[in-house]
């Protein structure tokens, strides 16, 4: 072979190995979902609805008048009164949630809150009726529209109908507690997993506490239950699971729509909240 057609295909070879090597792929960068506000290292938009909605039904102010996390960090919820309409508030997590622990710690006295307000931490699927009645679990603070009541926390697996005339109260449990634990700092606990939910509180502001003062357990040892809402049935449920776009609420609202029989404003501190997958 001549020197010529050596050089040609040496060329020949370069150019074939140059023109298979392939450039390194493009990075894919992950963008965020982001929201209204940012608490405790998550996103969240508000619920805003200037007609009635449910719960309640309420109207609901979707801006930082009502919701907004201070200067070092804590969320505030407001039921405020504007323009002769009472409007209450709700923030919705952008990220979504399955199987895990819940934990969150609130700052205010709500010994003295109007019997008509509701402060609520709960789970919550658009798309999961049918299957999961919504995939709903609740920590809520009411006294139901009772004056007197002094047991102000309820622990709930959906679906829980008491306006059934045969209600389901085997879901949902108001512990036994002191209340002068509910005067300052309590730190709550909810666990969610395929067998079971768990509720614990603590007194102050970490988990777990030194003092326990609450507890309950539904398993799915418990009937299964279904939810119905106008001519709508869900499927029977004892532990209601997650769906693909399950998320975390917190709400602070009015009972019935009702305005407060004190005529008060109210606001609820919220000093933090973390989540722990299963």
């Amino acid at each position: 072979m001549s020197i010529k057609n050596i050089g040609l295909g040496m060329l020949v070879l370069l150019f074939s190995i140059t023109a298979c090597k392939q450039s390194p792929p493009p990075e894919i960068k992950i963008v965020e979902k982001t929201g209204a506000i940012y608490f405790s290292g998550y996103y969240w938009d508000y619920k805003d609805r200037p007609t009635p909605v449910g719960p309640g039904p309420n109207r609901f102010l979707g801006t930082k008048e009502n919701a907004f996390v201070d200067s070092i960090g804590r969320l505030h919820l407001k039921i405020t009164k504007k323009n002769g309409f009472w409007y209450c508030s709700e923030i919705v997590s952008v990220k979504e949630f399955k199987y895990g622990t819940y934990i969150f710690t609130c700052e205010t006295d709500i010994r003295n809150f109007d019997e008509r307000v509701v402060f609520g931490l709960f789970t919550w699927d658009d798309y999961s009726f049918k299957t999961q009645g919504n995939s709903e679990i609740d920590v809520e603070f009411s006294k139901w529209n009772v004056a007197g009541d002094s047991l102000m926390i309820t622990y709930s697996a959906q679906p829980v109908w008491f306006s059934n005339p045969a209600p389901y109260p085997e879901r949902t449990y108001k512990p036994l507690m002191p209340r002068r634990y509910i005067s300052k700092s309590m730190t709550y606990m909810m666990k969610w997993t395929p067998e079971a939910v768990t509720w614990e509180s603590y007194e102050g502001d970490t988990y777990p506490g030194a003092n326990k003062t609450s507890s309950w357990k539904f398993d799915n040892t418990n009937i299964t239950r279904t939810k119905i809402e106008g001519s709508q049935v869900s499927n029977p449920i004892v532990v209601p699971a997650p769906g693909d776009s399950t998320n975390v609420r917190f709400n602070f609202w009015l009972l019935n729509g009702a305005a407060p029989n004190n005529g008060l404003e109210h606001e609820i501190i919220v000093k933090n909240f973390s989540y722990q997958p299963l």
